[in-house]
């Protein structure tokens, strides 16, 4: 099975007492990452500058066993940037530099109807809001129809509601994405609190049952340490109650954890299982992909 994600990638910075830790991280390359390392044939689709950090940063995830083919090359534009802050419950902030970042320009580089063709042909697919906020309208458009033809091939396509006020005009511009991106979505991830947030409602069965009405028939809410909502409305919870170091990058992991296991075959619940022991390992780690150990 082969799975490309798309989104953006950038340079993360992250405390460690008085000093900062350089490694890298961005929603769906957090799950790419994952993926890879359990093994799955995934590649990532983005676009990254020409210079060392982005030289060095493509390297990293070569070497991770990410499929890398599909990382263009901006030369106008560098990788955003990303700082992590934590409270005394592990609880994270994020400041960014990311305006004008080579990701948000992936669809008009060179070499992208190569890397789409290619992205056409993945068994998954698999995007999040934060792919598509990061994009301008027409590039949306155009990842859109990337999943609606990956869908017309009969693969699967995963979409996670990951919502970024600042990165959106207002919540309604947000939420048409969304229902648009859930409409051709097989797998949906949403959170609950992301949906809080967009206006919707804060009862983990109707946020299912908005997202299989457009379409989206395996839907799982994250509900964050409570666990998580199965399409036939079973919560499954962690196994433990952790006391995290950092919270970031818990959600991709999860998203990681569960699609990995459906790709064995494995059933929605001990998938959930899977995802809640990845995210579980993620926390109490710093960083939103932390070095193997």
């Amino acid at each position: 099975m082969r799975v490309v994600l798309v989104g953006e990638a950038m340079l993360e910075l992250s405390q460690d007492g008085e000093s900062w830790q350089l490694a890298y991280g961005g929603d769906t390359l957090n799950t790419a990452i994952h993926l890879a390392r359990a093994g799955v044939d995934t590649a990532f689709l983005t676009a990254l500058g020409t210079d060392p950090f982005s030289a060095d940063l493509k390297r990293r995830w070569a070497a991770e066993g990410l499929d890398t083919s599909l990382v263009l090359a901006d030369p106008l534009r560098n990788s955003g940037l990303y700082a992590i802050t934590c409270d005394a419950a592990g609880e994270r902030s994020f400041t960014y530099w990311r305006n004008d970042s080579a990701a948000r320009q992936v669809f008009a580089c060179e070499g992208i109807d190569d890397a789409l063709a290619s992205a056409a042909q993945a068994d998954l697919l698999a995007f999040s809001l934060v792919s598509m906020a990061v994009l301008p309208p027409d590039s949306r458009d155009a990842l859109l129809a990337l999943a609606r033809k990956v869908r017309e091939r009969g693969g699967q396509v995963t979409f996670d509601g990951n919502y970024r006020p600042r990165l959106w005009p207002d919540a309604p511009t947000a939420r048409a994405a969304r229902d648009a991106a859930i409409a051709l979505a097989t797998i949906g991830l949403p959170t609950l609190e992301d949906e809080v947030l967009l206006g919707s409602t804060n009862n983990p069965a109707a946020v299912a049952a908005h997202w299989q009405s457009l379409g989206c028939a395996e839907t799982v809410v994250k509900l964050g340490a409570d666990g998580c909502r199965l399409p036939d409305g079973r919560i499954i919870a962690p196994e433990s109650v952790l006391a995290p170091v950092d919270t970031s990058g818990a959600g991709d992991a999860f998203n990681a954890g569960y699609l990995a296991a459906r790709l064995r075959g494995e059933a929605q619940e001990q998938a959930a299982r899977g995802g809640h022991a990845l995210a579980g390992w993620t926390i109490m780690r710093r960083g939103a992909i932390p070095s193997r150990d």
